[in-house]
């Protein structure tokens, strides 16, 4: 959570001094805007037995856009989105792999690369969605980028 804190400070000060706007992009959303293929469960291992969980479909404009919400979950709880021919992506899989895909079952593609634990959020998809973003008039001051945390409680305490 430092790291995210960290993060957005970093890009209120840049854009506090250039006069900038911000633009909100989430790291599930970027991990998807990468992939290659049109309906992507993005998955991040969260720790704590959770996995951050979101349902993306490429749009006419080649942009990731987000089916229902993101969401932090158990993997064998996650919400899963209408139809089949998804894809997994995101180091969540690695992490629970036997869960998602038991769970996902009949929703992934049927081929050996179902799913890409190594896929990754990167900066030209970031950038990508950040101007996406900017043209639809979902930008705000620097004073106003906050972070977003899709968990609330980020400790938990082993019962022996």
């Amino acid at each position: 959570y430092a790291g995210v804190r960290i993060a957005v400070r970093v890009t209120q000060g840049i854009a506090f001094g250039a006069d900038l706007p911000v633009v909100s992009v989430a790291t599930l959303a970027a991990l998807a805007q990468g992939a290659d293929a049109d309906r992507v469960l993005a998955a991040l291992d969260a720790r704590m037995d959770e996995v951050y969980w979101g349902a993306y479909q490429r749009n006419e404009a080649g942009l990731m856009e987000l089916l229902g919400e993101e969401c932090v979950s158990p993997p064998g709880e996650v919400p899963l989105p209408n139809g089949g021919d998804w894809r997994g992506g995101g180091a969540g899989w690695a992490a629970y792999e036997d869960v998602l895909t038991a769970r996902c079952a009949g929703q992934l593609v049927t081929a050996a690369d179902a799913w890409d634990s190594t896929a990754l959020p990167r900066a030209g998809d970031v950038a990508l969605l950040g101007l996406a973003g900017l043209a639809a008039g979902q930008a705000v001051s620097a004073e106003q980028a906050l972070p977003v945390y899709l968990r609330d409680k980020v400790t938990w305490k082993k019962i022996r």
